[in-house]
């Protein structure tokens, strides 16, 4: 395997592993929705229209998440969903960099690693996880 293009059971791992953690953040970002928020936009995340975005990025994480992890155990094709959890990952980018200024200063280079981690685990892993074995 090389570490810039994973083998097939390499990216499906990775890939389930993204799954995982997408689920689990989105059903935190839902259920207490204060956990993920208060990091990246800090004092605002006691007003209830922030709570409000948080658990709909958690529903839209929770769906990508189960999404994933449904098609790599059903043996299916994997790369729609890496790439739709790629995009939104890229979109958490974006929205981060936009708001740079206004953001905590730890908490928005955590969120844009995280975010630009996601993007790059997408790119390597999407096409490879359904590459025929062999």
């Amino acid at each position: 395997m090389s570490p810039l293009r994973p083998d097939r059971a390499d990216a499906r791992r990775v890939v389930v592993v993204n799954g995982i953690a997408r689920s689990a953040l989105g059903v935190v970002a839902f259920v207490v929705p204060g956990v993920p928020l208060a990091p990246w936009v800090g004092p605002s995340r006691g007003q209830e229209a922030s709570r409000l975005l948080a658990r709909a990025l958690g529903g839209r994480d929770l769906a990508l998440g189960l999404g994933t992890l449904t098609a790599a155990r059903s043996a299916g094709p994997v790369r729609p969903w890496v790439v739709a959890g790629g995009l939104a990952d890229a979109g958490d980018v974006v929205a981060t960099l936009l708001a740079w200024r206004s953001l905590p200063r730890l908490g928005r280079l955590a969120v844009l690693a995280a975010a630009a981690g996601g993007v790059l685990a997408a790119a390597l892993t999407a096409g490879p996880a359904d590459a025929t074995a062999g």
